[in-house]
């Protein structure tokens, strides 16, 4: 019998619990994490757990730390290898002389106990219930016991065998004192090497305030707002993380097989305690990684398994692999809308690792992002690019070795054939730490290469005649930002200074090193010093007049002169009565024409709830917007200067919204109308349930799902359309096409009207990526409509990728509905 068997095997002998089958109510989360080169405070994560709090609803925060500083927690650096760290909270402190006596002091030698500090009020934070203590016990295991035990499981490997030990050891405490009691006393929050776990009835922001741990360094941290969507939410035992045995898991979305999952984890004597469909998870990768000893690659094709046309594209002999791996996993894999940030520990590699995984429907928010100098690397996942930028906006503000802007962001296409859809930061801490960026199947991920400095010539043709005066040769972003201080020096030169940094965000794909956070970082900060360099509102005069949230009471219909709002949106709530986006339509209400609004940091509905017909009306968006961006917009025009977030555009009616970046999930979900143009990427499912007359251009690609279920009619009559261009920017801003224009295999899928107009002048789009629609070639009508839109992208975003409108019939290709009768003839 192997060792996973004997493992196995002996878990009969553990108490039973009763499998879960409670459903409640889905929901999302907020789910943020980093890994890093160099260690980094809790307190720069604050910041990104502050904005996601409406994520949350108090019930359920957590965050777990890994690659520890043993001066944090009183102990050595010879200790902390060698131990691993027994972390109990206690609800009940009463119990604890006797918890230590049965389930530590019988079995472990303890090197360390420390208890973990924490303020004197928790009310005076916003907490309701009180956090449990929590108590760590630095542990090896007694030799006696670990003979013993190597001998029931029939196993030699000491590190297999005591990881064992401490598994079953901690079930059956949490048997005895959380999982059979009405009143919970006491559970365990982790217990592997070099990683941490709190949690509380909560936000996870409270739980670093509570802790202490703002203060506290760790290479890889991981923070989780709301609570399981099922099982026991309401107590500290309930919420994220949940571990396995050295691993730490958060989660957004929900199982809709849960059941079947515990059932399939009971075969194997597993049983969850908890009752979470969060937790199953936890156990799930803790059997795969530890038991069954899959590599990570494999580990993931189980819990995540590749199916449909992405499993047809895979080489023959990885094909054969995960068709092994599925017949033995796939009734056990998770079903439904889910996304997993994993914290794990691997003390005999003397590794750490941050890891991602995408569901292969695509169903919740999730972003990647990588920030690499010669000093440092730092990776980050998050449910929003706010919350990244957070992160390292707050670094960056105490270590200047850290930028504000990742020099690469992206999306994951769960499943997918080229990169498996999950993304893996490894940190070795073997000797000077180093991280590693891959994807599922180990390939290593980096941002560009940076190429010498070439902005003069690159600005000088892209800029407007009247901007050149600000340039010089030779220089950088910094002097170019450095001489610009010297040009304001009146109000009269604001305005053109705007124009030049707003030229240079939006032609940043066509600059060199415009991967370079730190390039975007200056620009992006120096924009915002203008802006708070406007004459204020109270004062007046000026073309252009600043407010902020401190004054927002100021705020009063524009005087002759003035022609913007010049908008600080820094302090405004992420949402509610008093939100951003309700002060932007009070200020249309009151007769401003146009706003410009700067250093969004993830308020959510820029320019939504303006009403019907708002033509005349123009909003600019600097900074990190969050969600539902644009919603209902109905005659506006919207220009974010910057990447988009999830939900933009839903139910659009009409107007215009430039986004200079990518854009998020479920983008123009139900839109009606308006015309709509996207530099980069959008991430799944835009214009899914869209109907009427929508128009929109993706330059990049989609990830997939898209216009699923379009319900536009002809586009020759005014009908809805996309246009899909297929094209990405190097960083020395020159225009490539994409291997494929679109990578998944539901393109269009169950549309009944309107059509897609896809670049692929080299024929890489397959009918296998089509579900009741077919691909056409275009008539001169189409040719016509298309180049209208393609001539106003080409205005918006300075480049021309399909050459002459005589090369547009040659190059696209339209994919439309098929009739009725064609579908039902089969």
């Amino acid at each position: 019998m192997d060792t996973s068997n004997k493992i196995i095997e002996h878990r009969k002998n553990l108490p039973r619990t009763e499998l879960p089958n409670k459903v409640a109510d889905e929901g999302g989360c907020g789910v943020v994490g980093c890994a890093s080169s160099v260690p980094i405070k809790g307190k720069h994560f604050l910041t990104a757990l502050d904005q996601m709090k409406n994520r949350g609803n108090g019930k359920g925060g957590g965050a777990a730390l890994l690659g520890l500083d043993p001066a944090d927690w009183g102990t050595t650096a010879s200790i902390l290898k060698d131990c691993y760290i027994y972390q109990i909270a206690y609800m009940d402190t009463s119990i604890i002389e006797e918890l230590e006596a049965e389930f530590i002091n019988s079995s472990f030698d303890v090197a360390h106990r420390y208890e973990v500090p924490t303020i004197e009020d928790y009310t005076s934070i916003g907490l309701e219930v009180e956090p449990p203590t929590v108590i760590q016990y630095y542990v090896t295991l007694q030799s006696s016991q670990l003979k013993t035990f190597k001998e029931e499981l029939d196993i030699e490997d000491d590190r297999k065998a005591t990881d064992e030990f401490i598994y079953q050891n901690t079930f059956r405490l949490n048997t005895k004192y959380y999982a059979s009691h009405g009143v919970k006393q006491a559970f365990v929050l982790s217990h592997t090497k070099n990683l941490l776990v709190f949690k509380l009835v909560g936000y996870a922001d409270h739980v670093l305030r509570y802790y202490k741990l703002d203060e506290i360094s760790a290479h890889v941290w991981i923070g989780h707002h709301r609570y399981p969507t099922k099982g026991t939410v309401w107590h500290p035992g309930g919420a994220h993380p949940f571990i396995g045995m050295n691993e730490a898991l958060v989660h957004n979305g929900d199982f809709s097989n849960y059941h079947a999952v515990s059932e399939y984890l009971a075969q194997r004597n597993i049983y969850p305690q908890f009752l979470t469909d969060t937790e199953v998870a936890a156990l799930q990768f803790d059997l795969y990684a530890r038991v069954y000893e899959y590599p990570t690659e494999y580990l993931i094709e189980a819990i995540a398994p590749t199916t449909e046309r992405d499993f047809a594209m895979l080489p023959p002999m990885k094909r054969e692999v995960y068709r092994q791996i599925q017949l033995s996993h796939l009734h056990g894999s998770p079903d439904g809308p889910w996304f997993f940030i994993i914290g794990r520990s691997m003390p005999e590699q003397e590794r750490i690792q941050l890891l991602g995984i995408t569901d292969t429907s695509m169903l919740r928010p999730q972003v990647f992002a990588l920030y690499e100098t010669d000093d440092l690397s730092i990776g980050l996942i998050g449910s929003e690019r706010q919350a990244i930028d957070a992160t390292l906006r707050s670094l960056s503000e105490e270590d200047d070795r850290f930028a504000a802007k990742a020099d690469t962001y992206w999306n994951a296409r769960g499943g997918s054939h080229t990169d498996g859809g999950a993304f893996l930061f490894d940190v070795d801490l073997s000797g000077e730490p180093t991280l590693v960026t891959m994807d599922k199947f180990g390939n290593e991920i980096t941002k560009p290469a940076v190429v010498d400095n070439m902005l003069y010539d690159d600005l000088v043709e892209l800029l407007p005649d009247n901007l050149h005066k600000y340039l010089a040769r030779h220089d950088t972003y910094e002097s170019l930002m450095e001489r610009l201080v010297n040009h304001v020096g009146n109000t009269e030169t604001l305005p053109e200074v705007v124009g030049l940094l707003t030229a240079i965000l939006d032609s940043w794909h066509l600059l060199s090193n415009h991967y370079n956070g730190r390039n975007r970082m200056l620009v992006e900060n120096f924009l915002s010093r203008i802006f708070r360099s406007y004459p204020t509102i109270n004062k007046g005069g000026f073309e252009g007049v600043y407010i902020n949230n401190e004054h927002r009471d100021q705020l009063r219909a524009p005087e002759e002169e003035e022609q913007y709002l010049v908008m600080d949106v820094a302090e405004f709530p992420v949402e509610g009565a008093n939100s951003a986006a309700n002060f932007i339509v009070d200020a249309y209400h009151l007769g401003w024409k146009r706003v410009l609004s700067f250093d969004w940091r993830g308020q959510r509905f820029a320019g939504s709830g303006l009403g019907p017909s708002s033509d005349g009306f123009r909003l600019d968006v600097y900074g990190n917007p969050g969600d539902y961006l644009g919603s209902g917009l109905d005659g506006a025009i919207v220009y974010v200067h910057t990447s988009a977030q999830d939900q933009v555009g839903q139910m659009m009616k009409s107007g215009k919204l430039v986004i200079y970046g990518d854009v998020g999930q479920t983008f123009l979900y139900g839109a009606k109308g308006g015309e709509i143009y996207v530099l980069g990427n959008a991430a799944g499912r835009p214009l899914i349930n869209a109907v009427g007359k929508p128009k929109l251009i993706i330059n990049g690609t989609c990830l997939d799902y898209l216009a699923e279920s379009f319900m536009a009619g002809n586009p020759l009559n005014d009908g809805g359309f996309a246009i899909l261009n297929g094209i990405e920017f190097d960083n020395q801003g020159n225009v490539s096409e994409l291997d494929t224009p679109y990578p998944g295999g539901n393109l269009f899928s169950l549309a009944s009207g309107g059509a897609i107009y896809i670049y692929d002048p080299h024929t890489k789009v397959e009918d296998n990526q089509l579900h009741g629609v077919k691909l056409v070639n275009l008539m001169q009508q189409d040719v016509d409509l298309v180049e209208t839109y393609l001539k106003e992208n080409t205005k918006l975003f300075a480049f021309n990728h399909y050459g002459e409108k005589e090369q547009i019939m040659q190059y696209y290709v339209k994919v439309e509905p098929r009739k009725l009768k064609a579908l039902t003839s089969h």
